[in-house]
């Protein structure tokens, strides 16, 4: 879809994609008739467009594919922003499978996003290789990077950004493994002080690379370390559909993807079981949903807490269109997921476009001052998940 006619749908459609009959014409024979039906599917597509062009024109450095954290980086707060670049770049890589005009374009920031390292601010291994220009102390980081990296050579069919994340991870990630009474966990940092800190923001992404190499490389080691870890992940969970306490949108979307691709590499039925527990959680439970409005709550606004809903909505529509899943728990999923959209939906100001920002909470309308990468990108990766479930 050509700009112009995407300004057009975003600013002039509105709620069109609960479009109900605005008026009625006579026909030639007297009788009342409704307009003709609207393409729900075309309208969430153009909405998905909309915000995603929204993220792409006040977020995205085009000289380097990076993302700053406010509009033009006009608060100078993007030097540290290194794991959220992965979440930021997955929403043009959705687009550009969604829409093939795009492709090329997305495709061509993720390269840059790749020349630059993702916006790495740690430089320590960068004479190694490119592997070594995405090493950063925190492992999860690195993991979240690596399934970009991964999702790139998806969208491409370039193989080799498949083979950079397979580096990071053999060579930085699963190095770091340790020991715990029940088994090997990945801990959060490289420092001693986290050695035995094996929370679900690091295992669960870091089970979900090593499950996503496995097929990739025809490596049955990599399915035993995505095992292992999913076993760590299972050991440290509070109950049993929390990923961790408190419990947040990312970590369960991330580790009920583990489970997902762990079910399709193995046939195991209580890897699906265990994806459908923890994605269902995210959406009912009131610790992660606002009371008054039943739609994903807000998380915070940091740029870590405001992208969090970024991770879990990919993974979520993964599984409702997953045949394989639970009916009834996926159509369960479905309906959140249209309420929380359509929730957002309402909440855009389209006389703004192109700062038709997205805010920290989707019930709520952005009221201005500095918008936040991490809620956008939040927005956008709603819409192109909505999308793509309703293609």
């Amino acid at each position: 879809m050509g700009i112009v006619a995407l300004m057009a749908c975003a600013c002039g459609c509105d709620n069109a994609y609960e479009k109900m009959p605005e008026g009625v014409e006579p026909s030639t024979g007297g009788e009342v008739v409704p307009p003709p039906a609207t393409n729900p599917a075309e309208e969430w597509a153009a909405l998905a467009d909309s915000c995603t062009n929204v993220l792409v024109t006040n977020f995205l450095d085009k000289t380097t594919g990076t993302f700053w954290s406010t509009p033009n980086d006009i608060e100078r707060s993007t030097e540290y922003i290194y794991w959220q670049q992965a979440h930021a770049l997955d929403v043009l890589l959705y687009a550009a499978e969604r829409s093939e005009s795009l492709k090329e374009t997305y495709l061509g920031y993720a390269r840059k996003w790749v020349q630059n390292y993702a916006n790495n601010y740690n430089r320590d291994h960068r004479g190694e290789g490119t592997y070594g220009g995405f090493f950063n102390v925190w492992t999860d980081d690195m993991a979240w990077i690596c399934l970009t990296l991964i999702h790139i050579s998806e969208v491409s069919g370039d193989a080799q950004y498949a083979g950079v994340a397979r580096e990071v991870f053999d060579r930085y990630i699963w190095p770091r493994r340790k020991s715990y009474s029940g088994g090997t966990a990945l801990p959060w940092t490289s420092r001693p002080e986290d050695v035995a800190n094996f929370n679900a923001c690091t295992n669960a992404p870091s089970c979900l690379v090593a499950a996503k190499l496995h097929p990739l490389y025809k490596d049955a080691g990599y399915l035993e370390m995505a095992k292992t870890l999913y076993q760590a992940c299972v050991d440290h969970m509070p109950d049993e559909e929390r990923a961790e306490e408190p419990p947040l949108t990312y970590t369960q979307g991330t580790l009920g993807e583990a489970c997902r691709q762990l079910y399709h590499l193995t046939g195991e039925k209580k890897y699906m079981d265990k994806a459908g527990k923890v994605l269902k959680y995210a959406f009912v439970s009131n610790r992660c949903n606002d009371s008054a409005t039943g739609v994903l709550r807000h998380e915070g606004t940091s740029m870590d807490q405001s992208i969090f809903k970024a991770v879990l909505i990919p993974y979520a529509v993964n599984y409702v269109l997953d045949e394989k899943a639970d009916a009834i728990t996926a159509q369960v999923i479905r309906e959140k997921l249209m309420l929380n959209a359509k929730t957002l939906g309402k909440h855009l100001d389209r006389r703004q476009y192109p700062r038709m920002y997205c805010d920290y909470f989707w019930g709520t309308t952005f009221a201005g001052g500095n918008a936040s990468m991490g809620a956008q990108t939040s927005g956008a990766s709603l819409m192109e998940g909505v999308a793509r479930m309703m293609r």
